[in-house]
């Protein structure tokens, strides 16, 4: 497949994350290297950059698209481990650190990936195909408690019961192979009165809670981003656009706790936990994408970028 993405909320990264000739980066969700080659364009070519990504089309395709810049550094794996592939890579301090959390639109526009809801094709949705369980393996073996925990707490969908006990026994007359699989199954459970009146595909929520499942999206994400923010220099910056409430409320979550650490009852008149705040959350919250960026590419309405940077020492 043509692994080509546009970049979502580009200029905003670029201005929020100050970036400057010469510096080291880090795009912890590479793809198809849109954000990455605009950070190495804006160095003026100077800088030395990392991407890293669990997908080896990504990596394939981003590799060719930046070889010209001599700073580029490819790595496949998981930006959960971010941390250490870069101690591997031998990466010194950095200056910024990206990190696009939305699927790449080269995933959700290849059939057979499996992430689409609109084509019929192979239950995969593995954001990196050489490991771990597919979507139909995790529906045709996981628990209908299980299934309906995913659905309900990575969906956030109020069928989330039924949807689980139509797939159960579905599966047990047939097991699931595809995409429509799922989807027949979703039709099924949720009622014609309620799938009239949603504005969008009943199955969306239903397809974003078994893809975070699969790819084991949020566990680590809170924990990835404390570790990447230690990898930051004094006043580097790390920037997050994510495109769901569940992702969002836990980068908002871990930039607050990292920005005020403080445990000590709010009246003790001076902290005796010790605990220094390590960034300075920028931007005033989330900054959403411009109107014209939302009319030109609908897939950007849901975005976010939040930024924190790292304080220095004595701040």
């Amino acid at each position: 497949m043509e692994f080509r993405h546009e970049p979502v909320l580009l200029q905003e990264v670029l201005e929020w994350m100050n970036v400057r000739e010469g510096g080291v980066y880090c795009d912890g969700t590479l793809g198809g290297g849109g954000h990455s080659e605009a950070i190495l364009e804006a160095s003026g070519g100077t800088a030395v950059l990392y991407g890293i990504d669990r997908d080896d089309h990504a990596i394939a395709a981003a590799g060719a698209r930046l070889a010209k810049y001599p700073g580029f550094h490819a790595i496949h794996g998981n930006f959960h481990d971010a941390a250490d592939l870069l101690a591997e890579a031998g990466a010194g301090p950095l200056d910024g650190v990206l990190l696009d959390l939305g699927v790449s639109s080269p995933q959700l526009d290849t059939p057979e990936r499996g992430f689409s809801y609109h084509e019929d094709a192979p239950l995969d949705m593995r954001m990196d195909q050489s490991r771990g369980m597919t979507a139909a393996e995790y529906l045709n073996t996981a628990s209908e408690r299980e299934i309906m925990e995913t659905i309900r707490d990575f969906g956030e969908e109020k069928w989330a019961a039924r949807i689980a006990k139509f797939i159960c026994e579905r599966r047990a007359e047939k097991p699931f192979e595809t995409t429509f699989d799922l989807v027949a199954a979703v039709d099924a459970a949720i009622p014609r009165a309620v799938r009239r009146k949603d504005d969008g595909h009943p199955a969306r929520r239903t397809f974003q809670a078994i893809r975070i499942r699969v790819n084991d999206e949020l566990t680590p994400l809170e924990q990835a981003l404390k570790d990447l923010t230690g990898c930051l220099k004094p006043g580097g910056r790390i920037c997050v656009i994510t495109f769901h409430s569940l992702e969002d409320r836990i980068v908002k979550k871990c930039f607050k706790q990292l920005e005020n650490p403080c445990v000590c009852p709010p009246k003790a008149p001076i902290c005796t936990c010790g605990r220094k705040p390590v960034v300075r959350v920028l931007g005033g919250g989330a900054i959403p994408p411009s109107e014209a960026e939302t009319e030109r590419n609908p897939r950007a309405r849901s975005a976010k970028l939040r930024v924190a940077e790292k304080r220095k020492i004595g701040e």
